[in-house]
């Protein structure tokens, strides 16, 4: 089977909600209005039976939960999401045996709570957090402890890039254009979001966390130079804070932690960029997903690109189950 564990839905209850909360949602809310298939199953459907044996594990596309308002409505808002999902895997199970857990992250009691009754009481096999949270890291104080109920769990955590065009470029401007935002944006904010996860000292604290980047770790395996050598002098470019006290308190190198991630396929039909990434990380670390429905063809084309990469590879029988499908269903835990 080809497990699609990357891959985005709006449950119909939450996205009538959401267009009540945010009418006039910009930047990737205006985006995920104009595809039929994140909503509508029907068009779903039809567009998934172009794949043989093809299955998707779900999540929630952006904008984060957070972007709906304070909570308690954020908090509605992923109870909503999560109802919703769990309803899809129940009446589907065939097309989504499993679901990911939305979260609002802005509430740090209520994040905490959505998240266990998500995973115990909902089933979900995990949760989404996106790489900031309106602008804080994830490691702020207030959601650093989500980490320790995740390895507690000892379920995993999907990475998802959050940037809009409101994060300019340049200092003296007020917006990026271009979208470069996205385009460079987005791999640039999943690659900070995991340095500051390695160097809080997160994989020190729970070597078993279970992290899974979207689109391949973002720019982490292009600069693993950068990262292995360059990070193995931390400190001597800095003049206002000595980084490396922080270096010796690693119990690793920063490369070997950067390893320890988890990364999915979705990367557009870039096949040298799907080498390299299961260079980097290994075969045993590398899920296929496609990011659907996010392609021109608005559902099919990331789907059928990514697979027709992954077939025509170099793998053996066993490399290519352990992407489709073996990875996921030991991470996911499912049958």
């Amino acid at each position: 089977m080809k497990l699609d564990i990357f891959n985005h839905i709006f449950p119909q209850a939450f996205y009538k909600r959401a267009l009540e909360v945010v009418p006039n949602g910009k930047d990737m809310f205006k985006r995920v209005r104009d595809i039929p298939y994140i909503v509508d199953l029907d068009e779903r459907f039809r567009i998934m039976d172009r794949f043989d044996d093809y299955a998707q594990v779900i999540c929630l596309g952006s904008p984060p939960i957070e972007v709906f308002g304070p909570p308690p409505g954020s908090t509605e808002m992923a109870r909503l999401a999560n109802d919703g999902m769990a309803e899809l895997v129940a009446k589907h199970p065939g097309r989504f045996p499993a679901f990911i857990a939305s979260l609002p992250m802005n509430d740090p009691a209520g994040l905490l709570r959505e998240a266990e009754r998500a995973i115990v009481e909902l089933g979900a096999v995990g949760v989404q957090v996106f790489t900031n949270v309106l602008g804080k890291p994830l490691t702020a104080p207030e959601t650093l402890p989500l980490f320790d109920l995740m390895a507690k769990l000892d379920c995993p955590i999907w990475l998802h890039p959050a940037r809009g065009a409101d994060f300019a470029d340049y200092k003296k401007e007020t917006k990026s254009h271009y979208e470069i935002w996205w385009t460079l944006g987005w791999p640039y904010e999943t690659s900070v979001a995991m340095a500051h996860m390695v160097f809080e000292g997160l994989f020190d604290k729970h070597p078993d966390l279970k992290v899974i980047t979207h689109h391949m770790g973002g720019m982490i395996p292009y600069f693993e130079g950068r990262v292995g050598p360059g990070w193995d002098l931390l400190g001597t470019r800095t003049s206002d804070q000595d980084y490396s006290l922080l270096l010796k308190q690693l119990k690793k190198r920063p490369l070997d932690y950067f390893k320890m991630f988890y990364a999915d396929t979705a990367l557009f039909g870039a096949r040298k960029a799907t080498e390299l990434g299961l260079d980097f990380f290994g075969v045993d670390k590398v899920m296929f997903a496609s990011d659907a429905p996010f392609d021109p063809e608005k559902g099919a084309a990331y789907t059928r690109w990514t697979i027709e990469i992954i077939d025509s590879m170099d793998l053996t029988p066993e490399q290519r189950y352990a992407i489709y499908e073996g990875n996921a269903r030991r991470l996911l835990k499912l049958k």
